[in-house]
């Protein structure tokens, strides 16, 4: 997992991101969008995308996947 500052023509421009629709929580609007990335999966705020992303390996965004829908 590598955390990516914004810097400006860092992020690809073909990525497209995508709000999960289960990200609210309570009035707290906790929310993250994911986009494809050349090399994997990327996941950053909604609401402060210009702070940068987390790129995850495909494997890695799986297990991330399975550990937040076991609760963990």
């Amino acid at each position: 997992m590598r955390h990516h500052q914004a810097v400006p023509g860092a992020i690809p421009v073909n990525v497209k991101w995508r709000k999960s629709s289960r990200s609210a929580v309570g009035d707290d609007k906790v929310c993250v969008e994911v986009g494809r990335l050349p090399r994997g999966v990327g996941v950053r705020d909604s609401k402060a995308p210009e702070s940068g992303y987390l790129s995850l390996t495909a494997g890695q965004f799986t297990r991330l996947i399975g550990q937040i829908k076991h609760g963990r």
